[in-house]
């Protein structure tokens, strides 16, 4: 007859114990080394977050992937370090798809700083920008799953879309800065941030054409710039496709171009020609408005669209 395995050397009673005195657990010793390594501050309970010390957030440089960020060499004035920190400085403007914050990213205990401009998209379902598909037209997503998400208007769709917006403006900086149109100097792409050179000076926004009251050689130079800057994105097979004098500002004299999200390829668009054309009316119509001939416009729309091919 087998006999019974003998369990009584791992019987455990469940029989209440009577409360064991940290005297006999803890020597005075031992106790003494854990107060002397608790804090003073009663209401201390440790860190809560790794924030930083000061400032809204650390910085997000090495977040971004190398092709997140701008084209090299970078300029000098891009803080790379590890230990930046961000510190918001305030709503620079609203738009349509996206708000733009001034930002300084500082390295704590020294006096390197710069300012720069962060551009958040909007989720597509609190955009206020309703004539999306004629700029995206020619623009498709690489993934079949995030072509059914955006023509379903799905949350992971509106989402990519943001995301789609963003990526392709620093898409845009990142061409027309390296072909040497005057846009500004893109940082780094996370999400549906996109964070850029800042143009203006003691964080106060360069003010755009608009604003300007330029007298006769100061139009004639600026227009000779806007010329210019669009002569070499139609070289590079592009137009801004929503160019006007609210999203061009005037900095030291130097004619810049803003807001690209919209950026259209004038040859996989079907309205390329349509979207070029309306750039340099639009844009030349202030121009003319305030003195400068009329037939300077007409010249340039004949060279742009000789120059695409679509004349």
């Amino acid at each position: 007859m087998a006999r019974r395995p003998d369990r009584t050397s791992t019987f455990q009673s469940t029989a209440r114990r009577r409360p064991v005195d940290e005297d006999e657990v803890f020597s005075p010793q031992e106790r003494e080394r854990f107060e002397a390594m608790r804090s003073a501050d009663p209401d201390d309970h440790g860190p809560c977050d790794d924030g930083p010390p000061s400032g809204d957030r650390w910085s997000i440089w090495d977040q971004s992937e190398p092709l997140q960020r701008g084209p090299r060499p970078w300029p000098d004035w891009i803080i790379t370090d590890l230990g930046a920190v961000d510190h918001e400085l305030g709503v620079l403007k609203t738009g349509k798809e996206a708000d733009v914050h001034l930002i300084e990213r500082a390295v704590p205990g020294t006096d390197r700083a710069t300012v720069m401009a962060s551009k958040r998209y909007r989720s597509a379902e609190h955009t206020h920008f309703n004539r999306a598909a004629d700029y995206t037209a020619g623009r498709t997503a690489r993934r079949s799953r995030d072509r059914r998400a955006l023509a379903k208007r799905t949350r992971f769709g509106l989402e990519q879309a943001a995301g789609r917006w963003a990526a392709a403006e620093f898409d845009a900086l990142q061409r027309l800065h390296t072909a040497g149109v005057a846009v500004p100097y893109p940082v780094q792409i996370l999400g549906t941030e996109v964070i850029m050179e800042f143009v203006g000076a003691d964080r106060a926004a360069a003010p755009r054409l608009a604003e300007t009251r330029p007298d006769e050689p100061e139009l004639e130079s600026l227009w000779d710039q806007a010329c210019e800057n669009l002569r070499l994105m139609t070289e590079h097979g592009f137009t801004h496709g929503d160019l006007s004098a609210y999203n061009t500002v005037v900095h030291d004299g130097r004619l810049i171009l803003l807001d690209l999200p919209q950026i259209v390829d004038i040859y996989a668009n079907p309205m390329g020609r349509e979207f070029l054309v309306r750039d340099v009316q639009n844009l030349g119509g202030w121009f003319t408005a305030r003195g400068m001939d009329a037939a300077e416009v007409g010249d340039l729309q004949s060279e742009l669209t000789a120059l695409a091919g679509m004349p």
